[in-house]
């Protein structure tokens, strides 16, 4: 594939991409449910008819059917096609930002799962074990092949990942009573940090928590919210992973060192 014309293999990425996107449109729809990933076959969440094949195909299906069911003619999400050019687009950007490698396999799987993540845990305040522990395995497995971090790095990144939310989840519900974040946070933090490693993994925690108090802070000021307004930590995870992963180089991502 490294042989192919640029443009090719950047359009070739990016319908990879809108494919794959299409599939997290389902996994963001029916993991939280509890539902089968496989079975039934797409339907319209609404009146449940099955969408055709030539209904189906990413980002030009929902423009030619006008953002509407062809059964029910209840709108369709802008979400859908929205998702499945931002899994193109990742693609894309892992060819730029990583190239053809072990680590580019692994950024753009572990950019696809936050993807997944980040909406699921907007929509539905949860991080699902069936993403977050296949993820830590990812990242640890692929350490040992040429990935992001090396196994150490990994080993460790995932034990700290996991340790830092645990401890303040146990510190905060000593102290206030209640849980101030969740088990799934840890979870995900493992995996961050099996994927990106120890310094890389402090860097997205900072820059998650960063992302999470401005949008506290705005949502205040526009008084949408307040002090006690619950926030989708994993969400903030997952756009803080996603700018770890995609950096411009203008953009220091390492705490200590230059990366």
């Amino acid at each position: 594939m490294d042989r192919l014309p640029p443009p090719f293999l950047i359009a070739y990425a990016f319908l990879v991409g809108t494919v794959v996107g299409s599939f997290l449109n389902v996994v963001i729809h029916r993991v939280p449910r509890r539902q089968s990933i496989i079975r039934p076959r797409s339907r319209c969440p609404r009146c449940g008819a099955a969408i055709r094949w030539y209904d189906n195909i990413p980002i030009l299906s929902w423009i030619f059917l006008r953002a509407r069911c062809r059964d029910c003619g209840e709108p369709i999400s802008f979400r859908y096609p929205l998702v499945e050019a931002a899994a193109g687009l990742l693609a894309v950007a892992t060819l730029w930002r990583w190239g053809l490698s072990a680590a580019g396999l692994e950024a753009v799987l572990f950019a696809w799962i936050s993807l997944a993540l980040g909406l699921i845990d907007l929509d539905h305040k949860l991080l699902p074990d069936v993403l977050t522990l296949p993820a830590i395995v990812l990242g640890l497995a692929l350490s040992f092949a040429g990935g992001i971090a090396t196994p150490t790095e990994s080993i460790l990144g995932a034990a700290v990942g996991a340790a830092i939310p645990a401890f303040i989840i146990v510190a905060y519900k000593a102290l206030r009573g209640i849980e101030g974040m969740g088990w799934g946070d840890v979870k995900y933090l493992a995996a961050i940090g099996a994927v990106a490693g120890l310094e890389g993994c402090l860097w997205i925690l900072i820059a998650g928590a960063v992302l999470g108090a401005l949008t506290g802070v705005g949502l205040i000021l526009t008084g949408r919210g307040g002090g006690k307004t619950e926030l989708p930590f994993g969400t903030f995870l997952a756009a803080a992973t996603l700018l770890w992963l995609y950096a411009p180089p203008w953009l220091p991502t390492s705490l200590f060192m230059a990366r």
